[in-house]
């Protein structure tokens, strides 16, 4: 896939959040790192990794404090996070992550569907967002889907993100001050594009919506994200929610 990110839904993965900050060589294997405190659920998540030979696993752990460590050293393009784990949450972890491996792209394998637990792993920086249920040889395709430009979240959940941003959003519009630096303006057309990526839909039927290619969606979608200086589409989302530009009810 190319760099720019795309928006999934559907029975695998879910919706697309965050835009891919580099590409290695399509002959590399993708580095990943499995962070969980069950040594059992890790172990199944090895075994499915190692089966692929575009796929190499780089380290383990089981709390984030180790994980930060491991990702520094390793410089994983993918990390599979569990939330709750001892000595250092996996939100925390991936706020850490972010400072000593910044091109990392980061999924939440968890089994809490809460959704402060959903947003805060967004806004941290997360790039994915699924539950644990989702079927062990599905992962492999998380971490190619994660790697190749597309951030995930289950379906169920992501008309729970957008309901918890629009919320924010009012309360946000609520306590900041009056005088502020606008939202850069977006075109019509970058408009169309935010309200449908907003929808969850994917570049392909974006494309289909608006009667353009899937490569003009994805210019669009890099001038959104470099106009509002961001490298989320969700974020983008959250940007557009707050400041009106777009609304949810």
């Amino acid at each position: 896939m190319d760099g720019d990110p795309a928006v999934t839904t559907g029975s695998g993965a879910g919706t697309d959040l965050q835009a891919s900050a580099g590409t290695a060589s399509s002959s590399d294997p993708i580095r990943a790192l499995i962070v969980d405190d069950h040594a059992l659920f890790r172990r199944g998540l090895e075994m499915v990794l190692a089966a692929e030979d575009d796929i190499e696993l780089v380290g383990e752990a089981s709390d984030g404090t180790e994980a930060v460590a491991k990702a520094g050293e390793a410089l994983p393009d993918v990390v599979l996070m569990d939330i709750r784990m001892p000595k250092s949450s996996g939100i925390e972890a991936c706020r850490a992550m972010k400072e000593v491996a910044p091109s990392s792209k980061i999924v939440m394998l968890t089994i809490s569907d809460e959704e402060e637990d959903l947003f805060e792993a967004i806004r941290a920086g997360a790039s994915g967002y699924l539950l644990k249920d989702i079927p062990l040889d599905e992962v492999v395709d998380v971490v190619r889907a994660v790697h190749g430009g597309q951030s995930l979240i289950n379906p169920s959940m992501a008309a729970k993100l957008l309901t918890e941003f629009a919320t924010l959003a009012r309360r946000d519009g609520d306590e900041r001050p009056e005088q502020q630096v606008p939202a850069p303006k977006l075109t019509d057309r970058e408009m169309q594009v935010l309200k449908l990526v907003a929808k969850g839909m994917n570049n392909r039927d974006i494309a289909k919506e608006l009667f353009i290619s899937e490569n003009t969606v994805k210019n669009h979608v890099r001038n959104i994200l470099e106009k509002l200086q961001i490298h989320s589409r969700m974020e983008a989302v959250m940007i557009a929610v707050r400041e009106k530009l777009i609304e949810f009810s």
